[in-house]
């Protein structure tokens, strides 16, 4: 039995190994464009997971990833930070439900804006 079980946990392992193989090389080959949608399918996961350390990282690499360098941009990246700082609060407040609409929400509008 003993034998059976750590034939299955190394053949778990192995398989694990291999996503996580697939899943770098996806994110290394990804567009910036690509990425972005990527964490917000991450955060949106894990918001539904009812996560918040991983929510709230994911949150802060959408943070870190807005830009302030002139002022058209800067006024929709406050905008966006204060959205993010709102799920963020959201979630230790474990009202999930919300930040799952508000990130779906906007991971819809950024996939329009980066198709038109």
């Amino acid at each position: 039995m003993y034998q059976s079980s750590a034939a299955l946990k190394i053949t778990e392992s192995m398989n694990k190994n291999r996503a996580n193989k697939y899943l770098i090389n996806d994110i290394l080959d990804a567009s910036p464009q690509k990425l972005l949608i990527k964490i917000f399918d991450f955060a949106i996961a894990q918001s539904k997971n009812g996560n918040l350390e991983k929510t709230n990282k994911a949150l802060m690499e959408l943070i870190s990833a807005l830009r302030f360098d002139n002022e058209e941009v800067s006024q929709i990246s406050i905008g966006l930070k204060k959205l993010y700082e709102f799920c963020q609060e959201q979630m230790r407040k474990q009202n999930y439900d919300i930040v799952v609409k508000i990130l779906t929400e906007l991971r819809q509008s950024w996939i329009a804006a980066l198709s038109s």
